[in-house]
């Protein structure tokens, strides 16, 4: 019997599993520099302990998507080492900051399975919870990801797709124990744009561009242990490309918002995301938000935006989403609908 782990095709999974991955992960002050070398991100909180202290925030968080990241990779060998594309993200929510020296492990539960109508792959939905080392919630969410199977012969389960909010609700953001905004420093923030001065409709183009490297987006895979093959091995996709892992659009995306969105200081809640299109090497990725609900919060001076971030490949100052046949406009990378905490 092979001793070696070639990943789960589409058939080895079943509604209701429970999937216990493997290798937990303890997040340090490297994550943060590495995080800051291979995305421009300048957010106040995760960039200086001083400001994080003085909003109630000590000890100092990561980046938010660092926690996203490392929890995502925790699910790539069992549930996506054979994927041919990640297809989107729901319910997404961020229960406590992050900080160096936390142990995340994640597991995961198959909420849905549906064989496409070519009968070689599949799309599997699973529920990813994961925890710290005290076993407290750091972020949970549903993703569906396509997947090969290994017997295009194997027959197809019964089809089950699971019903997903469209949104988390304004009162079911969790706003991390002791946030106070009160005495929120604009200057050293970088922006004097509050929660009353962005209207629902209203878009922002964020426009700076970052362009891919080959090296940059291989290395933010290892370093999040995402191993699934079509990042990594040019002979797991027919053209021979490796494909750049979608997370790192998404926080390409969210280090470019600072222009235009400096004060959207903490994630918390991905409502929804599909990643439209592939990303390789050399594209060049642009973004533009829109501003999709406003909300007040019961913490001392914090509000909360819900956006559209759009990542593009190219600069689309038209910042169009969509054609007049409904379908998603070229160029168009990602379309991740978030909510951020802001000061009102």
């Amino acid at each position: 019997m092979s001793k070696t782990n070639p990943g789960n095709f589409f058939e080895d999974f079943s509604v209701g599993q429970v999937i216990e991955h493997a290798t937990p992960r303890t997040v340090t002050e490297g994550d943060r520099a590495l995080y800051g070398a291979i995305y421009p991100t300048r957010f106040a909180i995760p960039s200086s302990a001083q400001f994080a202290a003085s909003v109630g925030l000590d000890p100092h968080p990561v980046e938010d998507l660092v926690a996203f990241h490392v929890a995502f990779g925790k699910t790539v060998p069992d549930v996506s080492l054979n994927a041919v594309a990640n297809l989107g993200y729901a319910e997404c929510r961020f229960h406590r900051p992050v900080v160096p020296g936390d142990t995340l492990r994640t597991r995961s539960e198959v909420i849905g399975l549906k064989q496409n109508s070519n009968g070689r792959t599949g799309v599997v939905y699973v529920r990813s919870t994961a925890t710290n080392q005290r076993d407290e919630v750091a972020l949970d969410w549903v993703r569906w990801v396509m997947v090969h199977k290994a017997d295009p012969d194997a027959p197809a389960p019964e089809t089950v797709v699971p019903e997903v909010a469209d949104a988390v609700a304004a009162a079911d953001l969790v706003v991390p124990a002791g946030l106070d905004f009160s005495a929120y420093d604009d200057v050293a923030a970088g922006s004097p744009y509050r929660l009353g001065d962005y209207a629902v409709g209203e878009r922002i183009d964020h426009v700076d561009g970052v362009t891919i490297s080959e090296a940059e987006h291989m290395m933010a895979t290892r370093l999040w242990q995402n191993t699934a093959k079509v990042h990594f091995n040019t002979e797991a996709r027919p053209d021979g490309r490796r494909l750049v892992y979608g997370g790192h659009v998404i926080s390409l995306a969210r280090a470019l918002s600072f222009n235009g969105l400096a004060n959207a200081q903490l994630v918390a809640a991905i409502n929804a995301g599909s990643h439209v299109a592939p990303a390789f090497a050399d594209d060049t990725v642009y973004a533009w938000s829109e501003v999709l609900e406003t909300a007040e919060l019961d913490a001392p001076g914090v509000g909360a935006l819900r956006l559209r971030l759009v990542a593009t490949k190219g600069r689309d100052e038209s910042m169009t989403l969509r054609g007049d046949d409904g379908k998603y406009a070229p160029g168009v990378l990602l379309d991740l609908d978030l909510w951020v905490l802001v000061p009102r």
